[in-house]
């Protein structure tokens, strides 16, 4: 059993070295290695704390390109429905422009007509008038080519206006 419980001149010299190697590591050692460890934890405390900015910084900018868009979006549809209205409005005022030249042009058409169809009515009339006196020239001449024709029409004229 020896073998397992070691002896007390063991246990003194090993406590003296490793109170030795304590002593020399917590003099040389241990200094640099906090400073070392107190360096990497401020480091990387400083990468996180950036991170984080970072991640804010991104968050804002994106809330800003969000916002951006959206205006943008409601910019292009007030163009595009502005456009909408212009080009609306220019068609309906197109519609109204033609309507009162169409209707000016069927206004000045039947002023036209109506002036030609006068013309017309006045020539046809002076034809048959003149149509007529012929006719009547031809029928009294030889209805009146005899005296004794004469004769009687005047005295049928005649008797017509003693009745009136």
């Amino acid at each position: 059993m020896e073998l397992l419980t070691p002896g007390s001149g063991l246990i003194f010299w090993q406590a003296v070295v490793f109170l030795g190697l304590f002593l020399l590591l917590s003099k040389l050692a241990w200094k640099p290695i906090l400073s070392s460890l107190k360096e990497r934890e401020t480091s990387i405390q400083a990468a996180l704390d950036s991170a984080e900015k970072a991640k804010e910084e991104m968050a804002t900018l994106k809330a800003g390109n969000e916002k951006l868009l959206k205006e943008s979006r409601e910019e292009r549809d007030k163009i595009l429905r502005e456009a909408r209205e212009a080009a609306n409005r220019i068609h309906e005022e197109a519609q109204v422009a033609a309507k009162k030249n169409a209707d000016r042009l069927i206004d000045e058409a039947k002023a036209v007509i109506n002036s030609e169809k006068q013309a017309a009515m006045k020539d046809v009339r002076e034809l048959v008038a003149k149509f007529s006196l012929e006719v009547a020239e031809k029928v009294i001449k030889k209805n009146l080519a005899a005296d004794k024709a004469q004769q009687d029409l005047a005295q049928g004229f005649v008797k017509e206006i003693k009745l009136n």
